[in-house]
């Protein structure tokens, strides 16, 4: 159903240098870009996507408040390394990565313009 998401950003090239590094992790590389508008990445052209960019509108990009998007890894030391490379490249903590429940395994944060996302796994009780 998801085909990508788009997240705001002020500054592109600090935004891209961070999902580079971080998105890496999970296998997944640039496959869209206009230079200086819009950058998106994928683990497959065909597989739902993750993109940042200018707002259209020319104002400042903010953050959309409840807005949250979750990167799904399948293994809890992979939401680790996610996490803490994601810390690591300058993003915020908004709850350090570790069991939510029986089966949901997770840490979140927010990108350097403030988005929030969430790295998670499902696992077994």
């Amino acid at each position: 159903m998801i085909g990508y998401v788009t997240l705001g950003s002020n500054d592109l090239q600090r935004a891209a240098a961070f999902y580079d590094e971080l998105l890496g992790l999970i296998g997944a590389a640039r496959f869209m870009e206009v230079e200086d508008v819009f950058i998106a990445w994928a683990v497959a052209p065909d597989k739902p996507g993750l993109s940042v960019t200018r707002p259209y509108d020319g104002k400042a990009a903010t953050v959309g408040n409840g807005v949250m998007v979750a990167l799904a890894v399948d293994s809890k030391e992979m939401v680790h390394k996610v996490y803490d490379k994601a810390i690591e490249l300058g993003g915020q903590d908004e709850g350090p990565a570790g069991p939510r429940g029986d089966e949901f395994y997770a840490g979140y944060f927010r990108d350097l313009d403030g988005n929030k996302l969430n790295v998670y796994c499902l696992t077994s009780p």
